[in-house]
C-alpha cells in the first residue's frame, strides 16, 4: 500500500450536502477497493489565486489515505468526469502503509486536535482575564530619533 493525498477544489457555491455527497462517493471508491482513510479535512471557501473555469472562489478538501495505484486512477476519473470540481491534485506521500499504522496516526491525530482545542478555549479564558488589566503607559524611548531636515538628505545623496 501507498500513502497518497488528494487536494481538491469544488465550486464554492455548492450546498453543504453536495460537498458531503461528492466526500462520501470517494469514501467509498476507497474502502471498496480495500483502501485505509487516515483523515479528510475541510478547508471551506478560499479565494483563488487565479480565476478558473471563470471563478473567484472554491471550496477546498484534502483526502489523506493508503492504497494502491487502482484507487487514485478511478478517484481521478470521477473527479474529470465531474463538472463541479474545479481542479485536483493527487500527490504520492511517504508514511504508514499499514492498516494498523495509518489507525494509530488517526487515532494519534484526533487527540492532538482535542488537545488543541482544550488549550484554545483555556487561552480564551486567560485571554479575557488578561483584557481587564489596566495596561502600563509606553516608556519613552531608550534613545531620541533623529529628524533629518531636506537639505541634510539632499547632501547625504551627493
Amino acid at each position: 500500500m501507498q500513502r497518497y493525498e488528494v487536494v481538491a477544489i469544488v465550486l464554492a457555491d455548492l450546498s453543504e450536502e453536495d460537498i458531503t455527497a461528492l466526500i462520501e462517493r470517494i469514501q467509498t471508491i476507497i474502502t471498496d477497493r480495500k483502501g485505509v482513510i487516515a483523515k479528510i479535512d475541510k478547508w471551506g471557501k478560499r479565494h483563488l489565486a487565479y480565476e478558473i473555469k471563470k471563478r473567484r472562489d472554491g471550496f477546498y478538501f484534502l483526502i489523506d489515505f493508503a492504497g494502491d495505484g487502482s484507487i487514485v486512477n478511478e478517484i481521478e476519473r470521477n473527479y474529470k468526469i465531474d463538472d463541479r470540481v474545479l481542479k485536483f491534485m493527487t500527490v504520492k506521500k511517504e508514511g504508514a502503509t499499514t492498516a494498523e499504522g495509518i489507525e494509530q496516526e488517526a487515532a494519534a491525530a484526533e487527540a492532538k486536535r482535542a488537545q488543541a482545542k482544550v488549550e484554545s478555549e483555556a487561552a480564551a479564558a486567560e485571554g479575557k482575564a488578561v483584557n481587564n488589566i489596566e495596561k502600563a503607559p509606553r516608556e519613552a524611548r531608550p534613545y531620541p530619533r533623529k529628524n533629518f531636515n531636506k537639505e541634510e538628505t539632499s547632501k547625504k545623496g551627493e
